[in-house]
């Protein structure tokens, strides 16, 4: 299909993975994190997976700043 040399298509593939970042450190910051009630905490988690790169830039955003680690 394509006759691209082994390191443009690591180049490729690794720029089409770099909007999923941030949204896979929102799930996982999301998920340990506490906040003020669990439904928000689950609508964090499910606005990151339903609504993929928004949802990861809304979480870093504003729902980084209403968690709280767990101690």
């Amino acid at each position: 299909m394509f006759d691209l040399p082994p390191s443009q298509l690591i180049l490729i593939m690794a720029l089409l993975a770099l909007p999923i970042l941030p949204n896979l450190w929102a799930i996982w910051h999301s998920f340990h994190a506490d906040f003020t009630t669990h439904q928000e905490k689950m609508v964090w988690i499910a606005v990151c997976v339903f609504v993929p790169v928004l949802g990861g830039l809304a979480y870093l955003i504003w729902g980084r700043k209403r968690a709280r680690r767990d101690q």
